[in-house]
């Protein structure tokens, strides 16, 4: 466990925003995180927890208290079945199952962050997301002050969300349980931009290594891909998601899918950008990304405050013109 002073949230996220840390603790093990956080409890210091920092908007005035940076590692395998250490980075986990010849997560190539992330936010992309091949989540519950393990029911999966996100500061994830499936193919295609990349059929399968090279080809394409040389990767990837609306209030010109009996999901994006903020629209040190509209990015001299603002100039004009409610994606984080 490793203790320092007063390091910017800046330097620890995507978004590279956010001020001073006033204690930045790093854990490497589920013991020494689940230890740091009793520690906080018991003294009644604020705490927060970023594990990779790519779905956190970290505040300007920075965190009056514990930052606990998750740096657990380890991928345990039984069979078709693995657990894996909060802190393990999601894409080289994808990378280890695709090389592994286990199927289930290859869509979800190139999301940056931590393994521990995913169950809380039920990260997804190109058709898939985790609740498909999470087992169980183990976490440690600080409202009872003991460890316990959740469930897929318990953790309340939904379209980008979960138990979890829904009971902020409750539940530190430790470990999370996947069932993935042994063989060299991916899991049916389900998404029709990445069935045309890959040349096949909606519900094809296709080789696990050609899936994620085209998974990553297309987020690399859209600046979704987190490398820094590329100013459009400084982004929090979609920072909002696809509302779901009564079929009744589908908006015209805007593509859709079915989203459960009565009701469709609708593109963040068009409405984003037919709500005039299209690829490349910057206001300040913030702004558009130049390769994707769902995406915003900042520039050195960025802050939260600037960044929020111009994403509630989006949802405001967005209401306005379409009579829908855009819900942001990442965490914009409050002392």
């Amino acid at each position: 466990m490793q203790l320092r002073s007063d390091v910017p949230l800046a330097e620890l996220t995507t978004l590279a925003v956010g001020g001073p840390a006033e204690r930045l603790v790093e854990v490497e093990t589920a013991e020494e995180l689940v230890a740091a956080v009793r520690d906080a409890d018991e003294a009644g210091r604020p705490l927060l927890l970023l594990g990779g920092g790519s779905n956190v908007v970290a505040p300007d005035e920075g965190w009056p208290g514990d930052v606990v940076a998750v740096r657990t590692r380890g991928i345990r395998r039984d069979g078709d079945r693995l657990t894996v250490q909060a802190g393990e980075d999601w894409d080289g986990l994808v990378g280890y199952t695709v090389a592994e010849q286990l199927s289930g997560m290859e869509a979800l190539s190139g999301i940056p962050g931590s393994t521990g992330a995913t169950p809380v936010q039920n990260v997804g992309a190109y058709g898939q997301e985790v609740a498909q091949t999470i087992t169980a989540v183990r976490v440690y519950d600080r409202a009872e002050k003991a460890g316990r393990s959740l469930t897929p029911a318990e953790c309340g999966f939904a379209y980008r969300d979960s138990r979890l996100k829904r009971e902020p500061g409750r539940f530190v994830v430790l470990e999370v349980e996947f069932a993935l499936e042994a063989g060299p193919l991916s899991r049916p295609v389900g998404y029709a931009e990445l069935a045309r990349t890959l040349g096949v059929e909606i519900g094809e399968r296709a080789p696990l290594a050609e899936v994620r090279e085209a998974v990553l080809a297309l987020r690399r394409g859209k600046g979704m891909v987190w490398d820094l040389a590329d100013p459009d990767s400084r982004s929090a990837g979609s920072f909002f998601t696809n509302p779901i609306v009564p079929a009744g209030r589908a908006v015209e010109g805007c593509p859709s899918w079915p989203a459960g009996e009565g009701q469709v999901k609708l593109s963040a994006a068009w409405l984003v950008q037919h709500a005039g903020f299209g690829r490349g629209t910057r206001d300040g040190h913030v702004g558009t990304s130049s390769r994707h509209s769902l995406a915003l990015t900042t520039e050195d001299g960025a802050s939260a405050a600037e960044l929020l603002a111009f994403a509630d100039r989006i949802v405001a004009t967005v209401q306005e013109r379409f009579g829908v409610h855009l819900d942001r994606e990442p965490t914009a984080v409050r002392p």
